[in-house]
């Protein structure tokens, strides 16, 4: 039999090169395992027109939303904004029944080929929220089925509480209700042939919740980074031994528990001397950027602290590199991709130690903080700001690790590691018949 690379159904609802966060990592993940395997890609028709820009000669299957659907997440929107804000555990359980029908339709188009051994692997990647199930697993009895990276689940720390009930983590009960009542849910969980987890923390969660043995699930983040983003950084991590100003950046939505009112107010406590060294950028917006904005004057930090607004992925590339320290105090962050891109273009980070983003950073490339309280966060943002502002070597030294860390979060690693993965599971008998490259 003549060699051939792995064939792989992959299952990406939210897949599309022109969009940012989920659909854009779906995107990556297909983008570098079409290189190494033969892939068959099934997604949302809304994805069609970027797809077919990128990729007109690829098998893409779209599955098109029914009238009465779209009618329904127009409500579902509706009833899970509150003043302009989302509800976000109330909008993921509202939104069921959109994703419902889009698995329904994947299994009655590939069951039967899932079933007659078309293919060596089912790979579903999005939705990344582990709380969705996988219809088509049902038809995966000769066939391995991979899900995730999943990740997730992650709770507001105890210190901060008045910041939970802001982001309306009340609600988070809705969470345990759909494990007991959307049907397939442990059935996805307890078949998987791998589970990939996007943190620790999920990792943990899905083996206590579904009893998953060590050898079907592993740790695999999420998030990645183009090799184009690592050209030429080591020029980046140079020392700025002489400068007046060390420039500090934020990057995300300007929401409750991104923290960058913890940010503020602890450039409006550091000493006066390293206050006027420092300059720091907020690239984002969102809703308490009102607030925030009148916490920088009511401070008096205007020429020390700008807001950008949103921005194009360039230009927010352009802050990166023309800044020193990279500060993200978020108190609940799943994936936190700002953070690698930080990494990758020379930062030492300063970040929250709860989610994924305290696993990107090591006592190398940066600093953790642990959430015990609004008022202890704030204090070690201010330690840690005014140490790298006094000890530019210390920059240099954790920006030349920061980048070594990051390569490790190419895309081309990973997929790498996901393709090596699929010869694992897949039957020994296939694999001798396989290129694996």
């Amino acid at each position: 039999m003549q060699d051939r690379r792995f064939k792989v159904l992959l299952i990406i609802e939210q897949c599309n090169p022109e969009w940012a966060s989920v659909p854009l990592v779906g995107y990556r993940y297909y983008e570098g395992i079409s290189q190494l395997a033969e892939t068959t890609l099934v997604t949302h028709n809304r994805n069609q027109s970027a797809l077919e820009k990128a990729h007109p000669d690829r098998e893409i299957v779209y599955i098109a939303e029914s009238s009465s659907i779209r009618q329904y997440y127009k409500l579902a929107e509706r009833l899970s904004k509150v003043k302009g804000k989302t509800i976000w555990p109330l909008y993921n359980t509202l939104s069921f029944p959109v994703y419902d029908e889009f698995n329904r339709q994947v299994y009655q188009k590939f069951r039967d080929r899932v079933l007659s051994g078309e293919f060596d692997v089912v790979h579903a990647i999005t939705p990344m929220m582990p709380r969705y199930p996988v219809k088509l697993i049902e038809a995966c009895d000769r066939t391995p089925f991979v899900l995730g990276p999943v990740n997730g689940g992650v709770p507001f720390p105890p210190g901060f509480k008045a910041v939970s009930r802001q982001e309306f983590a009340y609600f988070n009960f809705l969470r345990t209700i759909g494990r007991h009542v959307i049907p397939g849910y442990r059935e996805t969980y307890e078949k998987a042939d791998r589970i990939l987890a996007g943190s620790t923390y999920t990792l943990n969660l899905i083996q206590d919740l579904f009893d998953v043995p060590d050898d079907r699930i592993s740790l695999a983040y999420e998030n990645g980074i183009t090799q184009d983003f690592l050209k030429g950084q080591e020029e980046l991590a140079q020392p700025k031994i002489d400068a007046d100003v060390v420039r500090l950046l934020f990057v995300g939505r300007l929401v409750p528990y991104k923290g960058a009112d913890m940010l503020i107010d602890a450039i409006g406590q550091l000493d006066l001397a390293i206050q006027q060294k420092v300059e720091l950028s907020i690239v984002g917006d969102g809703s308490e950027r009102s607030a925030l904005e009148a916490q920088v004057n009511a401070l008096n930090l205007s020429d020390r602290i700008h807001f950008t607004g949103w921005v194009q992925q360039q230009e927010t590339l352009d802050y990166y590199r023309t800044s020193d320290v990279f500060c993200f105090p978020s108190i609940r962050e799943f994936g936190g991709a700002v953070v690698i891109e930080a990494m990758a273009s020379g930062l030492p980070c300063i970040v929250v130690n709860n989610g994924g983003i305290g696993e990107y950073v090591t006592e190398k490339t940066g600093f953790k903080i642990e959430p015990v309280s609004r008022s202890h966060v704030v204090e070690d943002l201010k330690k840690h700001i005014t140490m790298l502002i006094e000890n530019p070597a210390l920059r240099q030294q954790m920006a030349v690790h920061a980048i070594d860390r990051a390569k490790a979060f190419t895309w081309e690693t990973k997929v790498k590691e996901i393709v090596a993965m699929y010869g694992k599971i897949v039957p020994p008998a296939q694999v001798a018949h396989l290129n694996v490259r």
